[in-house]
């Protein structure tokens, strides 16, 4: 369970590497910090931090922090009420990422799937993502990213975000139970 201590420890490392970023977030975006650890009390090797800056009808954008090595774990944004899934687009602004899509398998792929959780990652085709560099995914897409030994700082812009509604390959994720203590 996502203690009051564990969010305030992890939400002020996250703000280290948006510091790192050079990207400035106000007072109220810090106090509306999410730590998302999905359930399953491993937030240093399973889990993410965000903001939300605007998720409307129309669009989201956010910022997505990564602690060394820290992944976010397999999914995808199913079509919700006659809309298509999320169609979303990864921007990595420090740091390194590596996101994991369906496709031809990466021969040595550079991050691991966290242990005691490898048979939730099924996608292996890897898209290195450095300072600067960014990808987009189509709605419904299966992945999932991991941040390599510095950490990283993506920011996301993306259709309407229902993240509830989101489909993991780990069973034992419930997408509505993370995010602030």
């Amino acid at each position: 369970m996502l203690t009051k201590e564990i969010y305030s420890k992890t939400c002020e490392r996250a703000l280290e590497y948006l510091n790192k970023a050079g990207i400035v977030v106000t007072e109220k975006e810090k106090s509306e910090m999410e730590v998302a650890e999905y359930g399953l009390n491993d937030v240093e090797n399973i889990g993410l931090e965000l903001i939300v800056y605007v998720n409307t009808d129309r669009c989201c954008a956010k910022e997505l922090v990564l602690l060394p090595g820290q992944t976010c774990p397999e999914h995808r944004h199913p079509p919700v009420e006659g809309e298509a899934g999320k169609e979303e687009t990864f921007r990595c602004r420090y740091g390194k990422v590596y996101l994991y899509v369906p496709g031809e398998p990466s021969k040595n792929p550079k991050a691991k799937a966290p242990k005691g959780s490898e048979e939730y990652f099924t996608v292996w085709h890897e898209i290195e993502l450095n300072a600067g560099e960014q990808y987009t995914l189509s709605p419904d897409t299966l992945h999932w990213f991991q941040a390599g030994p510095e950490g990283a700082v993506v920011s996301e812009f993306s259709t309407k975000s229902r993240d509830d509604y989101d489909i993991y390959t780990d069973p034992r994720i419930n997408p509505a139970q993370n995010r602030k203590v």
